[in-house]
């Protein structure tokens, strides 16, 4: 029985959302599959993702940044938690070779700690990195010039480097520093559309349009509960407000996959990020989204979603006001588009042929 560890970031759930789709499909190609993962997002979460059994660790390995909220990188906090991640990184690679080789798998996997994959090599396993970025270039980005910040630098380029393969997962930053990435179409769970079923859960009236308004897995304080009415929206989020709206309702307990409320909405209102951006694409909804402080990932992933999809940028002054009516028709107004996003299969397929017992890094 092949045995995956699998190490997620809990920065947001874009990273789950590149994941998962990858381990529903290898365990099409390998049904028998010992699934370990660890990772600081919450387990519910994991088990609507990934239906299949895996034992659950309940820890973050890397720093990723520290936020003040969604759309801003906290960079004093940041700084502060690198430095003393990486003030004895040696020793923390050290004690993760030995807890990879108590555990014994056949491959690590990670998205996208760089800890898990210096254990690794340490501990002469097979190692691959899965995502659109990594934290090296984007420690790089934040920190350039900052006289303590380049050890730590190389220390997280070492780890992606010294991976087996960086599956690079289209939308995706640049990464030419690395020479073992290997690209890969856009990762993706399509969700199933069936707006009259949702409508009629909400109770939309017609003529009304359903936007759903969310900046992913971090937290962020909406500014909807001032925003003015308009009868012809009724605007979908994950946490109730405060004080309750008739034109605002929480879609977080209807038990719908995320991914299905999303196929199922006229548009969503977001920041640029890979499974908001990537998952939208692939059913055809369109986006109004809004950019991010200090997060070079976003050219890529706007610059592929104007491309491939329906979408429009609105600046902040009036996503606080809530002026996004005109925005939003002239979306409505362009021909839907739907991207495949079939780069699950192809991931798998590597991971399955790495995946042989007894096989260790050369």
């Amino acid at each position: 029985m092949p045995h995956l560890f699998v190490d997620i970031s809990a920065h947001g759930f874009g990273h789950l959302a590149q994941t998962a789709p990858v381990l529903e499909a290898l365990v099409d190609l390998l049904p028998d599959l010992r699934l370990t993962i660890r990772t600081g997002l919450p387990l519910t979460q994991l088990q609507q993702r990934i239906a299949h059994l895996f034992s659950h660790i309940e820890a973050a390995s890397d720093v990723s940044f520290l936020m003040h909220d969604a759309v801003r990188v906290d960079r004093d906090a940041s700084a502060a938690a690198y430095r003393n991640c990486h003030a004895d990184w040696p020793a923390r690679v050290a004690r993760e070779a030995n807890e990879l080789e108590r555990m014994a798998p056949d491959l690590v996997l990670a998205n996208i700690s760089a800890l898990p994959l210096a254990g690794a090599q340490r501990a002469g396993l097979p190692a691959i990195a899965l995502c659109s970025l990594n934290w090296a270039d984007q420690f790089a980005f934040l920190f350039a010039g900052a006289d303590w910040a380049d050890p730590i630098r190389r220390q997280l380029h070492e780890a992606y480097a010294g991976a087996d393969f960086f599956l690079r997962c289209v939308p995706a930053a640049p990464m030419p520093a690395l020479a073992n990435v290997r690209d890969l179409p856009p990762i993706a769970r399509t969700g199933q559309s069936d707006r009259a079923v949702l409508a009629g859960r909400l109770g939309v009236q017609s003529g009304q349009r359903m936007v759903l308004v969310g900046m992913g897995g971090i937290d962020f304080a909406l500014p909807i509960a001032h925003w003015p009415c308009n009868d012809e929206l009724l605007w979908l989020v994950r946490e109730p407000l405060p004080v309750a709206r008739p034109d605002v309702v929480c879609y977080r307990d209807l038990g719908w996959h995320f991914s299905d409320v999303l196929a199922s909405v006229d548009a969503v209102v977001t920041k640029p990020g890979y499974g908001m951006f990537v998952e939208s694409a692939a059913v055809g909804t369109p986006v109004l989204f809004l950019r991010r402080e200090d997060w070079p990932e976003q050219d890529a992933l706007i610059d592929w979603l104007c491309r491939e999809a329906v979408c429009g940028e609105i600046d902040a002054a009036s996503f606080e006001r809530g002026d996004l009516h005109a925005a939003l028709h002239r979306l409505w107004r362009a021909p839907r588009r739907r991207v495949a996003a079939n780069g699950a299969a192809a991931a798998a397929a590597i991971l399955a042929e790495n995946l042989r017992p007894g096989r260790r890094s050369a």
